[in-house]
């Protein structure tokens, strides 16, 4: 059963889920340098000749096998991700431009990051679960590690992976890195959802 106010937490999820696609493909399409999972996805891309978007659900996917051992559950909001984002980044790509001026670049890499911040507090404020990364994030965490910790070497990792493949890093990837927290803390309590207050039982 999905908590109420039940509408409004669907559509604020998909909206949010669609944005963080749109965003990551507007980064992707400034050259600039992609979002750290998205490096990971155009590496996988390059070599493969499957879209970014394929490549993004597929390692959605096997993210979520990993969380059998953290004993992380999924929620609506997780398999949503999954599929949605996936889809977004690539029906994002097939319309976006792809600027040479270095002008517009700066432009889409601004605009990626601030849409994909809105989206994170759109998809967590919906409180349907967590993407599949951050719930490796957090699994990781109760076993020990610092949230920071654990984010920063899994991200750091996938920077890597991603590059020895043939990903975009750049000065975007370190703005992303660096900025969204911020910003994502600017808009969590915009679209953060009140869990509903259970009523006594009555004699």
């Amino acid at each position: 059963m999905l908590p109420r106010p039940r509408m409004r937490r669907l559509l604020q999820l998909y909206v949010g889920l669609y944005l963080y696609g749109l965003g990551g493909a507007l980064q992707v399409s400034s050259h600039l340098g992609a979002m750290p999972w998205d490096v990971l996805h155009q590496g996988l891309s390059r070599q493969t000749g499957l879209s970014i978007g394929t490549w993004s659900i597929t390692v959605g996917a096997l993210l979520i096998l990993l969380w059998i051992p953290l004993r992380q559950r999924p929620g609506l909001g997780t398999l949503s991700n999954v599929v949605i984002v996936g889809v977004s980044v690539d029906l994002s790509l097939a319309w976006l431009p792809q600027p040479d001026s270095l002008g517009w670049r700066c432009l889409l890499l601004a605009l990626g990051i601030l849409t994909t911040a809105v989206a994170t507090g759109c998809y967590i404020g919906a409180g349907l679960g967590p993407g599949p990364r951050d719930g490796l994030m957090t699994g990781l965490a109760a076993r020990g590690l610092s949230v920071r910790r654990a984010r920063t070497g899994i991200e750091v990792a996938v920077v890597i992976v991603g590059f020895l493949l043939g990903g975009t890093v750049g000065v975007g990837t370190l703005l992303f890195a660096l900025t969204i927290g911020p910003l994502a803390q600017v808009f969590l309590p915009l679209f953060g959802i009140a869990e509903p207050v259970a009523r006594p039982a009555e004699d």
